[in-house]
């Protein structure tokens, strides 16, 4: 299981960017990432959204096409050796997706869709849900049980935010002991800044809460780091006001490192 790669002294980190926008950014983000996390010794899951099938508005970039995405995740796992992960959005995307990556990504608006679960579990790869803006923590261990009941015991939770009124999230720390009780528990510290259903119908973001959130995740034992990072974030096609520019990346993991040493004394 992916999870083995976590080990008292270092944590898991899941990142890239939130969709995959081409050949070329993508295996050059995954390269930047591979140096810094080799470097690091973190174990790494890169990320990449195949298609973005939950945009506020119909003109907002979905995707380059479902295969051509695809076989960049491939890609990427093949010439960089790392696991890859990637979000699905109905039942029927499980199977195609498995053949591509490691890791099948439930998303959080779909947490608790009983049939996505199912067929997901079905194809025996880690399966990774995202707890839902609207659930409590602890309702999440019937999304999880659904998983394990239908014969995968591969399975761990993101968390990503409470929906906090309209337009903003906020991250509970009290939920990461509960969620830990039913999978090994990430924290995504990217998607928890977001500010949601604007009226401009693009999601905005407050970035510079990134690190205080990674910090406390860390603090509260979380197993993982789920982040979104981009080389060029103005240019970026989905989520850019909330995403970690890369070429800050290595000092928030070095600084999560030090953390780390320190609470794992505890």
């Amino acid at each position: 299981m992916i999870t083995d790669k976590i080990s008292k002294n270092k944590f898991l980190l899941i990142a890239g960017p939130c969709s995959i926008e081409g050949e070329k950014i993508a295996l050059d983000i995954a390269e930047k990432l591979i140096l810094i996390t080799s470097k690091l010794s973190i174990p790494l899951v890169f990320k990449g959204s195949y298609r973005k099938a939950n945009r506020t508005r119909l003109d907002s970039f979905t995707g380059i096409g479902d295969l051509k995405a695809l076989k960049i995740l491939k890609m990427i796992k093949s010439e960089f050796n790392v696991p890859v992960i990637t979000d699905i959005h109905g039942k029927d995307e499980a199977k195609l997706a498995a053949e591509y990556v490691d890791i099948i990504q439930i998303p959080a608006f779909l947490a608790r869709q009983t049939d996505i679960l199912v067929n997901a579990a079905k194809t025996e790869k880690t399966i990774n849900i995202k707890k839902g803006q609207f659930m409590s923590a602890e309702s999440m261990k019937y999304a999880v049980d659904k998983v394990k009941q239908s014969g995968n015991d591969k399975v761990i939770i993101t968390e990503r935010g409470t929906q906090f009124g309209y337009n903003d999230l906020i991250v509970d720390f009290r939920g990461i002991s509960e969620l830990k009780k039913f999978a090994p528990t990430i924290l995504d510290v990217t998607h928890s800044v977001q500010k949601p259903n604007q009226i401009s119908g693009i999601t905005g973001g407050s970035p510079e809460h990134i690190e205080s959130l990674a910090r406390a995740g860390i603090v509260n034992n979380v197993d993982g780091i789920f982040l979104e990072t981009h080389t060029k974030l103005s240019e970026a096609k989905s989520d850019g006001s909330n995403m970690l520019d890369i070429k800050n990346l290595e000092n928030l993991l070095s600084n999560l490192l030090e953390l780390k040493e320190v609470t794992s004394k505890l």
